[in-house]
């Protein structure tokens, strides 16, 4: 037998293998979890906080953590708003507790402080990181305030560090709990015209599962979530479709494979997404996405003119 034969043997059986590892991934994170084989939340704990939990994906998860029958601790920037989100959530599930608390991320100053002790005396078995910021359209870096900057790394970064500092030594303690943060499929690949909301999710990937691997012996899962396009405020997208699902489809989806993968895409269509465009060369993808968001930039430049 050649030797080039008996490479290709092994190319073949590799690409099997990498295939039949896909197909078990694909069943056991979005087909399982429908039948019933998914991770019990509730035993973790009493409570679920979720930061950034008036719209989108924050919101999203805070329903379906409501649905699964946890009492939900809503924090975000706007009191009004978390209060809607309050009722929405009871009206869901009238047998949960639900508690709010105003906190604007980007302010520094004691809000971890505050954070710590408004929860002191919950059982927290579920923590959702999602709460994250961006510019309000694709553009060059030196044309971006410094502010929107300083809030990207203290919204998207800071509040990562803090919240797991401030809720990690209680699960630690009883040796179970679930941290989930929120990052993005652009923290796979440096990306022109929003380079620091793409590089602070590239953080909150790394971290997740630096994390993970130091706490999995203590009984505590972190993971890491990369969402593609959904409908929300930030996206601007409106109108739900299979790649751009709306928050609750995408929340649901994605809180199914919590115990069963520490990296998750989260819903299929994004899996498969993810999967596509990671078939070509990084240099490729980022001057794809430099191409695509130059695009959004003019439009967005072209709406602001019409405005004033």
């Amino acid at each position: 037998m050649g030797l080039i034969l008996i490479l290709g043997y092994v190319a073949a059986a590799i690409l099997g293998l990498e295939a039949l590892y896909a197909v078990v991934r694909f069943l056991r994170l979005f087909v399982l979890p429908k039948a019933g084989f998914r991770y019990n939340l509730s035993k973790l704990g009493q409570w679920a906080i979720v930061t950034g939990s008036t719209d989108g994906i924050g919101k999203g998860y805070a329903k379906a953590l409501a649905r699964r029958g946890l009492n939900v601790y809503l924090i975000s920037r706007n009191y009004s708003k978390l209060q809607d989100v309050e009722k929405e959530i009871k009206a869901i599930n009238d047998k949960i507790d639900v508690k709010i608390l105003a906190i604007d991320f980007s302010k520094l100053s004691d809000i971890y402080s505050q954070i710590e002790s408004e929860i002191a005396n919950l059982d927290i078995g579920v923590l959702v990181n999602n709460v994250g910021v961006s510019c309000a359209y694709p553009e060059y870096y030196l044309d971006i305030d410094k502010q929107v900057t300083q809030n990207i790394v203290n919204v998207n970064i800071v509040s990562i560090n803090e919240m797991t500092r401030v809720v990690l030594p209680k699960m630690v303690a009883k040796k179970k709990g679930a941290i989930i943060n929120i990052a993005s499929i652009s923290a796979e690949t440096p990306t022109p015209l929003l380079a620091v909301y793409a590089a602070s999710k590239s953080y909150v990937d790394s971290v997740t599962l630096a994390f993970q691997k130091e706490y999995q012996s203590k009984g505590i899962i972190i993971q890491s979530v990369l969402p593609a396009f959904v409908c929300s405020n930030m996206s601007k997208i409106r109108r739900s479709s299979l790649f751009a699902p709306s928050a609750d489809t995408f929340a649901t989806s994605a809180l199914n494979t919590v115990g069963i993968a520490n990296r998750t895409h989260g819903y299929w269509p994004h899996e498969l997404q993810a999967c596509i465009t990671n078939l070509l060369p990084r240099s490729a993808k980022i001057s794809l996405y430099f191409s695509q968001l130059s695009g959004l930039r003019v439009k967005a430049l072209k709406y602001l003119t019409k405005q004033k």
